[in-house]
């Protein structure tokens, strides 16, 4: 007699799923509200049916890369195949490339070890010790290597590959407090500075004539005192009562072997070259792509190709092409820009009323940022509309770019809005729905500080938020 068949049911995740698609093709039938073109709806539509797959980890965040592209071409979001796969174009897939590269030699040839003990022997192998001097390294750090992308990946490898040898557990709250800094607030201290990264560039390029100098007065303060009360949290979150002890097997201090000099001077190579960006005009990406190529090159590099292809992370390459491409089909529909407009347009007795005219685009940026996965497309939007409006506000230009700036760069709801955060979620040490919550936190201190201490900084190094 044959053994009865279990009755197979759907998870809790398949009914999500299959209602979130129901809902989906329903919706795609209905007409786009006035001033929306069909493809703006459609893209805003896929666009929120991502944000929820990303933050409620129903998919592998792989499968919904794939599938978000699958939508903007099956919606008619995205006008032809070639647009849907755009953001595989995108420079920044291949800073990706590079930087990974980076941080899989670091662990091959010993220097994440090396690095972990030095900041366990800084510490003092405390928990609560090693989380800020972590913290605290990284305004300096981005001195030395300013893209915030390359110091989140390296020091992911390098705290991962710690955290294992000292047998600290996947998800213990030291290794929570880390990653999530690294994923969350490490790049705070790159935008400090004008030559930080993508982010600093593209603000600086949309508002114009801003030196470095004044960069750094004008946004130093509001991001380090941003980066301080974040962590702070993480530290009361995770670590408060928990000062655990960290302890390394023992191993005698050696000298660095040759893998461990070239794998240091390829990276030095590279920071030198982002830090002299405007003296050659490199983009960011050609730098980490050269060292991609040194670090496989036979003879001189460090790494075998078989080595770069069982490490490398595909699942976030294509869900990191997946954002870009949806990022893009956002901007090139003018579906971010309706959005933007319309919740503004919600409150037009503001226009008399300076400051709180201020403080409702800085509200408004928050549902653009979720739904723009890329900081670069959210600038493109926000800054140029915030000039806009607050102009006809009597408010400052310069107050509502670097208002809308602040925001949308202090504030990561899902891990698909940032290349390093991407590769700091997949360790395992986080889950999306606490990433969430700490960026609805982050949105709490960003507004709160960009409306108070923020606005009284710029008083006081002359920049007026009246016209």
């Amino acid at each position: 007699m044959s053994a009865p068949q279990e009755s197979i049911s759907p998870s809790p995740a398949g009914w999500v799923y299959a209602a979130l698609l129901t809902a989906l093709l329903l919706l795609l039938f209905l007409s786009p509200p006035p001033g929306l073109s069909v493809q703006g709806y459609r893209t805003l539509l896929v666009c929120a049916g991502a944000v929820i797959l990303w933050t409620s980890e129903i998919l592998p965040p792989g499968m919904t890369g794939g599938l978000v592209i699958l939508l903007l071409i099956l919606t008619g979001a995205s006008s032809s195949m070639n647009e849907a796969l755009i953001g595989f174009s995108q420079p920044v897939i291949y800073f990706f490339i590079g930087v990974f590269t980076i941080a899989i030699a670091v662990e091959r040839v010993g220097l994440a070890e090396r690095i972990g003990r030095y900041f366990l022997r800084c510490s003092r192998g405390k928990s609560h010790s090693l989380f800020w001097l972590m913290v605290l390294s990284f305004p300096p750090m981005a001195l030395i290597m300013p893209s915030a992308n390359s110091r989140s990946i390296i020091l992911a490898e390098v705290f991962d590959h710690t955290f294992s040898l000292t047998r600290v557990e996947r998800g213990a709250p030291v290794a929570r407090a880390v990653m999530m800094s690294l994923h969350s607030l490490n790049r705070l201290a790159s935008s400090a500075l004008l030559t930080g990264g993508m982010t600093s560039i593209v603000a600086s390029n949309l508002i114009g004539g801003i030196s470095w100098t004044r960069w750094f007065l004008l946004l130093g303060v509001p991001y380090y005192l941003t980066l301080l009360i974040g962590s702070f949290f993480l530290h009361l979150k995770y670590l408060h009562g928990k000062n655990q002890r960290l302890i390394l097997p023992p191993q005698e201090n050696k000298p660095l072997d040759r893998g461990e000099v070239r794998t240091s001077l390829i990276i030095l190579t590279a920071s030198l070259l982002w830090l002299s960006d405007s003296v050659h005009g490199l983009h960011p990406a050609v730098p980490a792509m050269i060292a991609w190529a040194l670090l496989l090159l036979p003879g001189v590099g460090v790494l075998k190709w078989n080595d770069f292809e069982d490490r490398f992370s595909w699942a976030t390459f294509f869900l990191l092409g997946a954002s870009l491409s949806l990022g893009w089909t956002l901007v090139s529909t003018g579906a971010a820009k309706w959005l933007a407009l319309s919740l503004l347009h919600l409150a037009p007795t503001l226009a008399e009323r300076p400051y709180f005219l201020f403080a409702a685009i800085l509200f408004v940026s928050i549902p653009i940022r979720i739904l723009v996965p890329n900081i670069t497309g959210y600038l493109a939007i926000t800054i140029p509309i915030s000039i806009e409006i607050g102009q006809g506000g009597g408010l400052n230009p310069l107050t509502c770019a670097l208002g809308v700036l602040l925001m949308g760069d202090s504030i990561l709801f899902y891990p698909a809005q940032s290349p390093s955060s991407l590769a700091v979620y997949e360790r395992g040490h986080l889950h999306a729905g606490e990433i969430f919550r700490f960026g609805l936190f982050m949105t709490g201190v960003a507004f709160i500080t960009t409306l108070t201490t923020t606005l009284l900084w710029w008083h006081i190094a002359g920049v007026a938020w009246l016209q």
